[in-house]
């Protein structure tokens, strides 16, 4: 189909827009709880444009009213599907803090301000709490007989039995509690498109890598014919059946074996199905369709982005600190236990090419309101750029822990390449790397090491030990502690090397994860001063869906072993352990300084 849209525009964000562009009817409307930014480190920006691209008409509705459907009926029902995302933050992440308190900021929204008007109520917040099952309410109300489609990193991580914090319980899979037609996972592009084509051509959306279906036990038996003798569904070879609710429900415990077998087929890009009972249902998850290439991921990045937020006056703070950034790497084989980036985005690391980012960058420097600064080259992990192996991959995919994996191939010279290239673009006065970098690459990577520190460091280098208790650390799934010691020791005798005598770190912690004590964090202060590292980032850790961490958490047992953990949940155990690092701030003469909360995403 032709697309007659001008791509020197942002998505339409209303009909009214639509039809100012001729259209008389809309195929697809994508409904998020961000503000609309045409950027693509925004998801609903690069998924509008990708189907944008595949000659589909898009409109974006950014923020919808929730206590009604007035905003949904001011589209006509789109020809294909409505899609529905939360937006780039987990709903309750982005309106809550770890301790259960209503955040007072929202990044992703106007000013900053995550109320409508003056009154703080809920129904006057831009965002709804579990903003999944809100819409699709919403959109089924409004929208008759489409598929309704829901993605992005709420719907991917609450896709099975999942932890809610705020609720302080195990829930069911936002798949059947919204009674959505389609959860897609993770990285979304090539599902996304095969859905469109599919309800273009009547199609039915069974069976579509990276997407996860509701189906009954009759349609289990349809769709698997001659699997599943009398229902005795097991596991095999063809499928990984996970604990059900019920049984889950009953004994927490199969919760960690559930979120293990999870973490375990998704580093190893199995292509087993995944069946979990959900009361009267299933949710079975197809494969994970192959990771994009590297000139696909080019393409993606080269579609008409606008960069800017539409309308363009909206001030977004998630948009000034990302405005002139340019994401280089997909994907993250560090598979941190607190983190969900590896379960989401995916382990492989796909890589741009160097004339793909250097043309982004260019572009960057030739808008009008660019001040000479390219904020970060970077990703989920920035040196993970260019990163490769040897033999092409492992079921097991734990490419860092405890140490970086022998078949790891790093390109040191590829790195050095693409930052000599983007610092000869005329009109880049500085190029930073903002995003974290991983130690144990750095230390392997020393000019690499030393071009950082001399020239692309913004004020500070951002590392991320988490703590210092090697205990603690296995926990996580980190590096020990005596790896902190090596990287700090060597920068500074870089430092020394290139006039930099006082070289600054901005050390991440984590305070209050499963597994720590009070002891955990006096000996955390006594380590980090022993280095002469203060401790300006700490996060009080949030058990969010789709982590091992979280599993811990909810069970008190180790992964593996099952042996019992000591889990602070109470507020006052949380607040016990940070108060120890307030206090070692205050020695610090600091005074009235407090650390800047720190918010995984």
């Amino acid at each position: 189909m032709d697309n007659d849209i001008s791509c020197t525009l942002p998505l339409p964000i209303t009909w009214e827009e639509c039809r100012l562009r001729g259209w008389t009817h809309l195929d697809i409307l994508l409904v998020t709880g961000d503000a609309y930014i045409d950027h693509p480190s925004f998801g609903v920006a690069l998924i509008g444009r990708l189907l944008e691209s595949h000659g589909f008409r898009v409109a974006i509705l950014p923020q919808p009213r929730f206590d009604s459907a007035v905003d949904f009926k001011n589209f006509p029902t789109p020809r294909l599907f409505c899609g529905i995302t939360a937006g780039n933050l987990d709903s309750i992440v982005a309106n809550y803090t770890g301790n259960g308190k209503v955040r007072n900021t929202d990044a992703y929204s106007p000013d900053g301000n995550p109320w409508r008007g003056k009154e703080r109520t809920k129904t006057e917040r831009r965002r709804p709490d579990r903003a999944n099952l809100i819409y699709t309410s919403l959109a089924r109300s409004t929208f008759r007989n489409i598929p309704i489609i829901l993605g992005g990193i709420e719907a991917s991580l609450r896709r099975f039995v999942h932890y809610d914090f705020k609720q302080e319980k195990l829930r069911s899979s936002f798949l059947t509690d919204a009674k959505a037609d389609l959860v897609v996972y993770g990285m979304a592009e090539k599902a996304i498109v095969e859905i469109a084509r599919r309800c273009a051509q009547n199609k039915s959306l069974s069976g579509i890598s990276g997407t996860c279906q509701r189906i009954t036990d009759n349609d289990l038996q349809e769709h698997f014919p001659g699997q599943f003798p009398n229902l005795e569904i097991k596991s095999s070879q063809k499928f990984l059946v996970l604990p059900s609710w019920e049984k889950i429900q009953a004994e927490p415990r199969h919760f960690l074996e559930a979120e293990t077998e999870i973490d375990k087929h998704s580093r190893a890009n199995s292509p087993r199905i995944i069946l979990q009972r959900q009361q009267t249902h299933w949710v079975v998850q197809h494969p994970a369709p192959r990771p994009l290439l590297p000139v696909e991921l080019d393409t993606l990045y080269s579609l008409p982005y606008t960069r800017h937020p539409h309308p363009v006056k909206q001030q977004i703070p998630a948009y000034r600190m990302i405005k002139d950034s340019v994401t280089i790497v997909r994907g993250c084989s560090g598979n941190c236990s607190f983190c969900a980036i590896t379960r989401h985005q995916g382990p492989a690391i796909i890589s741009r090419s160097k004339e793909s980012i250097y043309k982004e960058c260019k572009r960057i420097s030739q808008m009008d309101d660019f001040k000479g600064t390219i904020s970060d080259l970077g990703g989920p992990t920035a040196n993970l750029y260019g990163t490769h192996c040897a033999i092409g991959s492992c079921k097991k995919r734990d490419c860092l822990y405890p140490k970086p994996c022998p078949n790891l191939k790093i390109d040191e010279d590829l790195f050095l390449d693409l930052l000599d290239d983007i610092s000869t673009i005329d009109g880049i006065k500085k190029l930073f790397i903002s995003s974290g970098l991983r130690m144990e690459l750095l230390l392997r990577t020393p000019r690499l090491l030393k071009r950082i520190l001399q020239s692309h460091t913004p004020g500070s280098l951002k590392i991320a030990p988490e703590h210092t208790d090697d205990e603690l650390l296995c926990l996580m799934h980190k590096e020990p502690h005596t790896l902190l010691k090596k990287f700090v020791a060597e920068c500074r005798r870089i430092g020394k090397m290139i006039g930099k005598k006082n070289i600054e770190f901005t050390p991440y912690v984590i305070t209050a994860h499963p597994g720590s004590t009070p002891k955990h964090t006096e000996k955390l202060v006594q380590d980090m001063r022993k280095l002469g590292l203060q401790i300006r980032k700490a996060q009080d850790f949030t058990p969010t869906p789709g982590t091992l961490s979280t599993a811990m958490y909810v069970t008190g047992l180790k992964p593996g072993s099952k042996q019992p953990l000591t889990v602070p949940r109470k507020q006052s155990d949380r607040l016990q352990q940070r108060r120890i690092l307030e206090k070692s701030l205050h020695r610090k003469n600091v005074g009235s300084q407090k650390f800047r909360s720190r918010r995984k995403k």
